[in-house]
C-alpha cells in the first residue's frame, strides 16, 4: 500500500501527505486505515484486501493535520506520562548504573510481547475508549506501563500504578 501511495504522490497528486520512514513495520509512522482498518501501509499488501477499490484514511481518534497525517503529540504524552522506563529505588545507580540487571529468560518471555509496540498509534486508532474520552492514557500507554510493572528489574510499581490512577481519575468518564 505504501508503494502505491508513494506512486500516487509521485505521479498523480504531489500535494498527498503522508508519513513514512523504514518501509519495515518497525517505525510505525505510515500507520492509517486502509479498507476500513487500522494498518502499516508498508506491510498492507493491496492484493490482500477484499475490494478493488480501497479506501485510505488517516486514523480515528487524532486530530487530523492533513490528508493521511494525524496530530500525535497528545499520544506520546500519554506514553511519557507514564514513565515507560525502568525505574531503580537507588537514585544514583538509576543515573549511573554500576552493572547490568539481569533477567531469566522466563521472565522475559513474560513481557516480551508488550516490548515489541512501535508506538504506531493503529491501536490507540482503533480504542473505542480513546474515541469518546481523551484523557482516557490509551491501551499503547497502559500496555506500555503494564510491561514495567511485570518487569522483574523494576522498583517503581507503586508510584506507576499511582500514575496509571490518577489518569483513570482525570477523566470524565471515571464512576466516582
Amino acid at each position: 500500500m505504501l508503494d502505491a501511495l508513494l506512486f500516487v504522490k509521485q505521479n498523480v497528486d504531489h500535494s498527498l501527505a503522508l508519513r513514512f520512514s523504514c518501509r519495515m513495520a518497525s517505525c510505525g509512522s505510515c500507520g492509517m486505515k486502509i479498507g476500513g482498518r487500522p494498518r502499516l501501509a508498508c506491510e498492507t499488501r493491496v492484493s490482500s484486501l477484499r475490494s478493488r477499490t480501497v479506501t485510505v484514511q488517516p486514523m480515528d481518534n487524532f486530530p487530523i493535520v492533513r490528508d493521511l497525517v494525524v496530530e500525535l503529540e497528545g499520544f506520546f504524552e500519554h506514553h511519557e506520562g507514564l514513565s515507560p522506563r525502568l525505574r531503580r529505588r537507588d537514585a544514583a545507580e538509576q543515573d549511573s548504573p554500576t552493572g547490568e540487571y539481569l533477567m531469566a529468560p522466563e521472565e522475559l518471555e513474560s513481557i516480551l510481547q508488550f516490548t515489541y509496540c512501535i508506538k504506531c498509534g493503529l491501536c490507540s486508532s482503533a480504542c473505542p475508549t480513546s474515541s469518546t474520552d481523551s484523557l482516557f492514557p490509551g491501551p499503547q500507554a497502559l500496555a506500555q506501563a503494564y510491561r514495567f510493572l511485570a518487569d522483574v528489574r523494576d522498583e517503581g510499581g507503586d508510584e506507576r500504578l499511582e500514575e496509571v490512577g490518577q489518569a483513570e481519575l482525570q477523566s470524565p468518564h471515571f464512576m466516582k
